[in-house]
């Protein structure tokens, strides 16, 4: 009875696809060239590998802007910085919007954080609440103590180890510097004391996981409907995805109880600002937050903070080591303009090493922390470099296309250092 439901409803679904497609192909649109499609699945069975790799390689064949069809969704693809600056420029409030799926449903609790929801009202709001409460310059430069303190401790345990000639991982350990910081600046507890609500291997572990699941394929994304739903949940593709989000969630729901048990803090984190305008906002407010307000901001803060700053440090120190001379200019460049005896280098010093500014753009370049800038999702029709995108179409920006890059950008190699002999291992 289960297999026939399901010809029944894959029967169904080709026959309206089918009748999508042919209007879309009669229509007077001029729409970007596309590679030949199946009926049903689209152009799925041509993504056989890494999405962005795969984009690429269609990309050399039908343009910098092409169109695919990833089940029933329609997906324009931009692979190069002229169309990405119509898209994010010229266009910016017609593409502005996201897609609805269920994985960023899930994780950003019914679209209620600011990098996920779809343009409009609340969106609005969210971003002033940005922009002028929690992450306004003042606030960050609030902050900077947290940084230097976490650097710090960073360069003290390079330092002892080499007292020691002990190797370091130092990619746990940049890892562990960025979660470090956005603890303290986020949840106002330190990431390495004693006590910690969750073991720091295992904050990692956990930031991994949401990585993978939001990017997790998921039937309902590109089959809506019941058809989707179905083969969700005959495939079970539901189940490790509530599985991070729920130990996520009980991790944010546990700092926000203590939150509420303490009082005032000296030094406000972003937990207690926002839980602080929840008590003072009024009856008549029309914009009013609550717990999963927090909650999505939160998960904005780790999974887009905390892994992509490390992996771009990681890629950085890899370069260096693969390129000695460049590594060699850098390092006597801080020798000389900021010197040899300075024991202490501050934010203040960041500005006047320029060579080490080029270097972190240039490994931008190679290695973007992910492939796709956030997918957008047209809410009008425009015009890209002459081809008409209709409305509610996703528009993915394959960032990998501009570096060029021979490795995976979004995974970071193992790095290690040993003061036994001074060398980076890159693994």
């Amino acid at each position: 009875m289960g297999i026939l439901l399901c010809f029944f409803l894959v029967l169904l679904f080709t026959l309206v696809s089918s009748n999508f497609l042919k209007k879309i192909t009669n229509s007077k649109f001029n729409l970007p060239p596309s590679p030949s499609s199946l009926p049903v699945i689209g152009n799925l069975h041509q993504l056989a590998g890494l999405p962005h790799r795969c984009f690429h390689n269609l990309s050399m064949k039908y343009g910098p802007v092409m169109l695919l069809r990833l089940g029933s969704v329609p997906v324009v693809v931009i692979s190069s910085s002229e169309a990405a600056e119509a898209v994010l420029k010229t266009h910016d409030l017609e593409c502005c919007s996201r897609p609805k799926t269920l994985r960023t449903g899930i994780f950003t609790y019914g679209f209620k954080d600011i990098a996920l929801s779809q343009y409009g009202a609340y969106w609005r709001e969210m971003r002033k609440l940005a922009v002028v409460e929690l992450f306004s310059l003042k606030r960050v430069q609030s902050f900077r103590y947290i940084r230097e303190e976490e650097v710090g401790l960073v360069v003290k345990k390079v330092s002892e180890s080499a007292l020691r000639q002990s190797p370091v991982d130092l990619s746990k350990t940049l890892f562990s510097l960025t979660a470090s910081i956005i603890c303290r600046v986020a949840l106002g507890h330190n990431f390495n004391e004693d006590g910690f609500v969750i073991d720091h291997e295992r904050i990692e572990e956990l930031v991994t996981e949401a990585a993978e699941a939001i990017g997790t394929f998921t039937f309902s994304d590109f089959f809506p409907g019941a058809l989707g739903r179905f083969l969700d949940w005959l495939f079970q593709r539901h189940k490790k995805i509530n599985k991070v989000f729920e130990e996520l969630d009980a991790f944010y729901q546990h700092v926000i109880d203590d939150h509420l048990t303490l009082e005032g803090r000296k030094d406000p984190d972003i937990v207690s600002l926002m839980l602080d305008m929840i008590d003072k906002q009024g009856n008549e407010d029309s914009f009013k937050l609550n717990i999963d307000n927090v909650k999505a901001i939160l998960m904005d803060l780790f999974l887009a903070g905390v892994d992509t700053t490390a992996v771009t440090m990681i890629w950085a120190m890899s370069e260096l080591v693969r390129n000695p001379r460049a590594l060699k200019k850098a390092q006597e460049e801080i020798r000389t303009t900021l010197g040899d005896k300075k024991e202490i280098i501050t934010e203040d010093d960041l500005g006047k090493v320029d060579y080490l500014t080029l270097i972190i753009k240039e490994t931008f370049r190679l290695h973007p922390p992910l492939p796709f800038i956030l997918p957008r999702e047209t809410m009008s029709h425009v015009k890209i470099q002459g081809y008409d995108i209709p409305p509610k179409t996703q528009i993915q920006i394959n960032v990998l296309t501009y570096g060029q890059s021979d490795v995976t950008p979004s995974v970071g190699p193992t790095l290690k250092i040993s003061s036994l002999n001074g060398l980076l291992i890159v693994r």
